[in-house]
């Protein structure tokens, strides 16, 4: 007989199902509801304490429940929540001037938005409007949000609900490194072979193109990426068209790879992006989202616009504090130190099993691909199963790919060695649970 609990769960869970779209996901067979956090851990409603190393999709950037952000947080709420951008924000202005300090972007500006959809919609706005053209560029298998603009320019089919859009979109090499075409070819063949796609491109390009767009790592992707140094090379190509450069910093912003605060910075050789699109961690959960461009470039728009909810005072204030509490305890050298030492444990792990082709990414953005044992098949079989058996373990984690086979691996920044190697061993057994499970059902 189901208890309490259990029949709550099976309620709550229906509800879900009547009244919220067929097409919204859920994690597990058997979803879960957190209900609170600490730290690197969080809750469900049963009680069961995990180890959150998805971070609420890579947006949970320092810990749970930080206690600096709390406390801005509710001081601010029992001042005012909500002003709109017509009135001036002391914690707006002050946050925009540390993003434009930090982005690199030279006579920058700043806008804040609500998520980085609507931070990417704003980009392509900007981007199309300053060259007076609808043709995009972006890479095969990337994702850049849920809005009808965005999706017109995700190349990952499994994301890409409608063909309809209203922008023309050129597709190009570069975000996977090790299938497709070039996968065979050192770094820098990689790369000339990626340049020549995209001179190749412009050549049939009808017209003026605007933008280039380009996840340094290709998050819902599975956390891939070509070598650095790529997008400086097509920066080069995109500077002798007048064509922009952005760069979408909304899963690899802030630190997260370790080696750099931004993922662009591993491609900066040709200078920095034209435009920037941030959003998540920058929030700790908090709906904050932003676009950092030149002044020549977000001043283009000629008719007037304000935000409603963007850079509001509740959100501004949690974000000021996040960042400073990132900053003030190097969190990104952190990200670099467990996250290299969690890689060199996965590798390990992986090193004797035949389901795994390939652990990938930097920093605490690391990736597991899966497939079928012994083979190059990619496999979603596999990767619910680790999702499934990681949970049982009490360790959360997310998946993504084109083919649904990634593990995608992002706990906070401010993850402990301990923690880690915790982490690391309930991997270890999913993932051995998930090879055996296949194998038995292969004989």
């Amino acid at each position: 007989m189901a208890t309490e609990t259990e029949s709550a769960h099976a309620a709550l869970h229906a509800r879900h199902r009547a009244v919220l779209p067929d097409w919204l996901a859920t994690y597990y067979a058997r979803p879960i509801e957190l209900t609170h956090g600490e730290g690197r851990h969080v809750w469900d409603a049963e009680g069961r304490r995990y180890l959150d190393f998805f971070g609420g999709i890579l947006t949970t950037m320092t810990a749970h429940a930080l206690p600096e952000v709390t406390a801005a947080v509710t001081e601010q709420a029992g001042r005012i929540l909500h002003t709109s951008t017509l009135y001036l924000s002391r914690q707006a202005v002050e946050l925009a001037e540390h993003i434009a300090r930090l982005s690199g972007i030279p006579d920058a500006r700043v806008f804040f938005t609500t998520s980085g959809t609507e931070a990417n919609d704003t980009a392509l706005l900007l981007a199309t409007t300053y060259r007076g053209s609808n043709q995009i560029l972006a890479l095969r298998n990337s994702y850049h949000g849920r809005s009808f603009s965005a999706i017109g320019i995700t190349g990952n089919s499994a994301w890409s609900p409608t063909s309809l859009s209203p922008l023309q979109t050129l597709y190009v090499h570069g975000g996977v490194r090790t299938r497709g075409p070039y996968a065979h070819l050192s770094d820098a063949e990689f790369t000339a072979a990626c340049v020549a796609d995209l001179e190749e491109m412009l050549g049939q390009a009808s017209g003026t193109v605007a933008a280039l767009i380009a996840e340094p790592i290709q998050g819902v992707g599975g956390f891939t990426s070509g070598p650095d140094g790529l997008l400086a090379a097509f920066k080069r190509v995109l500077d002798r068209h007048g064509i922009l450069w952005i760069t979408d910093e909304v899963q690899t912003g802030w630190g997260r790879t370790g080696e750099h605060f931004w993922g662009w910075q591993a491609h900066g050789q040709a200078g920095p992006p034209d435009i920037l699109t941030f959003a998540k961690g920058v929030g700790n959960g908090l709906s904050m989202g932003g676009v950092v461009a030149r002044a020549e470039v977000m001043n283009c728009l000629g008719a007037n616009s304000i935000s409603t909810f963007g850079g509001s005072p509740i959100t501004t204030a949690g974000a000021l504090a996040n960042l400073g509490y990132l900053i003030d305890h190097d969190l990104q050298g952190n990200a670099r130190r467990v996250g290299g030492m969690l890689r060199s444990r996965l590798e390990s792990i992986a090193a004797g099993l035949d389901i795994v082709r390939e652990v990938r990414g930097r920093g605490l953005m690391l990736g597991v691909e899966l497939v079928e044992p012994g083979t190059d098949t990619p496999s979603a079989t596999a990767a619910s199963l680790v999702l499934e058996a990681a949970r049982e373990q009490g360790v959360l984690i997310g998946k993504g790919g084109r083919a649904g086979n990634a593990l995608r691996i992002a706990p906070p920044l401010s993850l402990t060695v301990a923690e880690a190697e915790e982490g690391a061993e309930a991997l270890a057994a999913a993932l051995k649970h998930a090879q055996s499970t296949m194998e038995g059902t292969a004989v």
